[in-house]
């Protein structure tokens, strides 16, 4: 998840900007009986169909965060250590960038202006892992061991401000939120509760209010919110347009869009929108290339 914040030399590789960008990005995902490498993007501000941007090297991709320029995906379906990255800007296919301390999949990812932080997820011969790993977003390497989470968890979801990411939810029944301060490795601490539906759930950040749509395993429409810099229970937000869980979120700063998922029946194409300062309604967006589920996304440009 991204916020605005001015790059300066040190980060995105010099590049001056802000890290939310127009662009939004959804990387991976699987279909019932296989996964898709396919990512795809859209211009968050305006509404419409989904383009091609080029292929993952997983399947599955559930952890996906940038800093503004380089988006950053991490483990797959299959249980995998491997980072890989794409420029958001320039349409391509994703190149390696290195491995997670752990291999797993599943779990969840957020970022500040320079750090990519990727948390909890399953793993093999562990099974529920509470392993956070970062990154330096601009510098191409392996992760390095963060800290752990409050309760170890798979399908989780995260949301971040500059300084903090929080990590929500996740399968197991949790309905915990726990939180970081990015810039400093440690162990997270308990923020609050989230909701009964938490897994695989959709979340976008605007840096100040995080915004989870929609969950399982009992397929919801429900939104809910947060104020990040404040810890406590998630509140009441709206609905998405339908019911579904294993959906990606992404921001632009302004507009939170959710994408894919399953329904319960299938998987879906749709893309929802919100403005995440306003609670309200989701509204449709438009359809990705390829209805997924288990999909993550980031934003850019």
């Amino acid at each position: 998840m991204l916020w605005g914040k001015a790059i300066g030399a040190g980060g995105a590789g010099g590049v001056v900007g802000t890290l939310f960008g127009p662009r939004g990005v959804f990387a991976g995902g699987r279909t019932p009986g296989t996964g898709t490498r396919t990512i795809d993007y859209v211009t968050i501000a305006t509404t419409g169909n989904a383009a091609s941007f080029g292929d993952t090297i997983n399947l599955g991709l559930s952890m996906g965060t940038s800093n503004g320029h380089r988006g950053v995906f991490a483990g797959d379906s299959s249980i995998s250590n491997t980072i890989e990255y794409i420029t958001i800007a320039v349409t391509s296919n994703a190149s390696d960038f290195g491995n997670l301390s752990l291999a797993r999949s599943y779990g969840a990812a957020t970022s500040d202006s320079s750090r990519g932080v990727f948390a909890g997820g399953l793993a093999s011969g562990i099974g529920l892992s509470s392993t956070i790993d970062y990154i330096a977003i601009a510098s191409k390497g392996d992760a390095t061991p963060f800290g752990s989470l409050t309760v170890a968890r798979y399908y989780l979801c995260a949301v971040g401000s500059e300084t903090r990411g929080v990590f929500a939810g996740g399968g197991g029944g949790s309905n915990v939120m726990d939180y970081i301060t990015i810039a400093t490795t440690g162990s997270a601490t308990d923020f609050g509760d989230l909701y009964d539906s938490t897994q695989g759930v959709g979340a976008a950040s605007n840096g100040t209010r995080g915004v989870f749509a929609g969950g399982g395993p009992s397929v919801t429409r429900g939104i809910r919110f947060i104020t990040i810099a404040t810890l406590g229970n998630a509140l009441g937000f709206n609905n998405l347009v339908a019911a579904r869980e294993k959906l990606a979120g992404t921001s632009d700063g302004s507009r939170g869009v959710y994408g894919g998922g399953y329904t319960g029946y299938g998987a879906s194409n749709a893309m929802d929108y919100l403005t995440i300062a306003s609670i309200a309604n989701a509204f449709d967006f438009g359809d990705l290339t390829v209805g997924r589920y288990e999909l993550s996304a980031t934003s850019g440009g």
